[in-house]
């Protein structure tokens, strides 16, 4: 099974190719089906390695297996974690083709194969991403993932706002690229290796940490925590799904970000966590710092929008916050509680993005206050709507629920508090939108606009408004929820997570009293925010408290550069006692 680990990033790859070859002369209905074949096929290729996963599985691309313990050579390595990781992005991967069935109308006319072409490419970067054990080829992924984002976030390219939101995702992740590339060009030089596992022993052979690996790790660190949009990397995040197709942001949402945080836990778990990376206690205060201050500044600004949109891609903000937070503990039962969360999270959040581009391709828009009632018709998209806000709060038995309690038992009582809260306060914000748009709860809302959070006037994205929706555009959402249900419900599942992650087996995540009430007590917590906001006709503009902080968020690219460098600071300054000291 090991040597059928290239076919992983290899079928995508194909498919890719052939639909651009064949596009033009293909119909559009046999195009998209040839994107959903090679996504499925892939999808049960990385299912079949992940029942046959172990932590020695490896296969080198080509043939070109090391010489003397050196080598230049691609290395796979099909352990549970990455392939685990591959399987999920394949899988949303499918969900996606089937979703968009038949939803653009094209923007390069008379290319039917354009769009599955680019998600298909995405997959390959993604997978290849999520296998790979070397460190140079992380980064050529990488990019090649990158790229293909760029063009699928601006692909309605006739639209100004696309541009723009594409080029902002471009600069900043392109300058966090060129930061981990310098920091593997430093480890390099160290070492003399590009494989992870060579790099960490070649760094523990070397003796203690010293500024040299310390630069290593802060570059390396930014780009990937760049990919995942943690704060204060996480400014182009807002303006990218506020843009992209609906599809995209499912993508973007449901796993790119999580691929940023499997990164930075790779790298420094394979690379730095050696006697002669960067101490554990240090990357950990680096990573709970930033995980916490992003989990606060993105539950806030979510609570602030009323662009549906922007609001869920906040939302995600401060969930990558929890996650980072998480993964800065250093434990491996937090590690494989974080690894629950993200599973249930990537189909919650691709959920409510599937329900919220149904409002936008029926009704023109995604303002909440604009669609005040409108769709009270759509009362299954609403249901959904609002099993993907308790699910976001880690409502029992979502996955999201037991990620989050065996995190939360992990951290302890401040990690309890902090949790509860940003859970509470992000799936608030989305039960507003839903009490407000499908239900017609409240007072009607003031009209007027609300700068950058107004979502009103929006173009819908199929070829034109929907007058009956596809039973696939409500099918794939209810599919994602239903495997958010799955992660917290089969214990199968849940013990090979935990083991994957280094848990043992008297400790594999489990669901606990004190988790159960604390889920509980987010969901309850996030209904009593939303149900007092619907209660006050709301302001036209944010509250005045928030303007500091919403004026960081500016949409001018220099600004978010600035915040980059402070970022590459951050990460160096937090980790340097223990090169000074270690």
């Amino acid at each position: 099974m090991n040597q059928l680990l290239p076919l992983v990033v290899a079928l995508p790859l194909l498919g890719a190719a052939a639909l651009v070859a064949a596009g033009r002369r293909l119909p559009r209905i046999v195009a998209e089906s040839v994107g959903c074949a090679v996504a499925a096929a892939t999808a049960g290729l990385t299912i079949a390695l992940l029942l046959d996963s172990s932590p020695d599985a490896v296969a080198w691309v080509g043939g070109w297996h090391p010489v003397g313990g050196e080598g230049v050579g691609i290395e796979l390595v099909g352990d549970g974690p990455g392939t685990g990781l591959a399987a999920l992005v394949s899988v949303l991967v499918v969900a996606v083709l089937v979703y968009s069935w038949r939803y653009f109308d094209e923007p390069p006319h008379r290319h039917a194969g354009s769009f599955p072409a680019l998600v298909l490419l995405f997959q390959a970067g993604m997978c290849g991403f999520a296998l790979t054990g070397d460190l140079f080829n992380a980064f050529v992924f990488f990019e090649l993932m990158s790229v293909v984002a760029y063009a699928l976030t601006g692909y309605r390219v006739e639209e100004k706002k696309a541009v723009q939101g594409a080029l902002t995702f471009g600069v900043l992740n392109s300058l966090g690229a060129y930061a981990t590339l310098t920091g593997i060009v430093l480890l390099y030089a160290r070492t003399g290796e590009l494989n992870m596992r060579r790099i960490g022993q070649q760094l523990d052979a070397h003796g203690g940490p010293d500024a040299l690996v310390l630069a290593a790790f802060a570059l390396v660190l930014t780009g990937l925590l760049v990919k995942a949009a943690a704060l204060p990397f996480h400014f182009w995040l807002p303006d990218a799904h506020a843009v992209a197709p609906t599809p995209v942001c499912m993508l973007l949402s449901g796993v790119m970000v999580e691929l940023g945080l499997y990164g930075a836990w790779r790298v420094y778990a394979t690379v730095f966590a050696g006697p002669g990376g960067v101490p554990a206690p240090d990357a950990g205060r680096a990573f709970v710092v930033l995980g916490t201050l992003g989990a606060l500044v993105g539950a806030l600004m979510c609570w602030q929008q009323r662009h549906i949109k922007r609001l869920l891609a906040y939302s995600t903000v401060a969930h990558t916050g929890l996650f980072l937070a998480g993964l800065g503990l250093m434990k491996p039962g937090s590690t494989g509680g974080v690894a629950l969360y993200v599973l249930g999270h990537a189909g919650a959040k691709a959920a409510l993005f599937a329900c919220t581009g149904i409002l936008l391709d029926r009704y023109a828009g995604v303002d909440e206050h604009e669609l005040h009632g409108r769709a009270k018709e759509l009362r299954v998209v609403g249901i959904l709507f609002v099993m993907g806000a308790l699910a976001l709060a880690g409502l029992p038995p979502f996955g999201t629920g037991l990620g989050k309690s065996v995190t939360e038992e992990a951290g302890g009582t401040g990690f309890s508090v902090l949790f509860v809260a940003v859970s509470a306060v992000t799936a608030g914000a989305v039960l507003r939108v839903a009490a407000r748009v499908f239900f017609g709860l409240g007072p009607r809302p003031a009209d007027g606009p609300g700068q950058e959070t107004d979502g009103g006037g929006e173009e819908p994205e199929t070829a034109g408004p929907l007058g009956r929706v596809p039973v696939t555009m409500i099918a794939v959402p209810a599919f994602l929820l239903a495997g958010s249900l799955t992660t917290g419900l089969v214990p199968g599942l849940v013990r090979a997570v935990g083991r994957a992650f280094g848990a043992e087996p008297q400790h594999a995540p489990h669901w606990t009293p004190t988790g159960l009430l604390l889920g509980v007590a987010s969901a309850a917590l996030g209904a009593g925010l939303a149900w007092a906001a619907i209660q006050s006709p709301p302001g036209r503009e944010p509250h005045a408290w928030m303007r500091p902080l919403r004026r960081l968020h500016s949409g001018h690219i220099g600004d978010y550069v600035a915040w980059l460098l402070v970022g590459t600071a951050l990460l160096g300054g937090l980790a340097l006692p223990g090169v000074l000291f270690g």
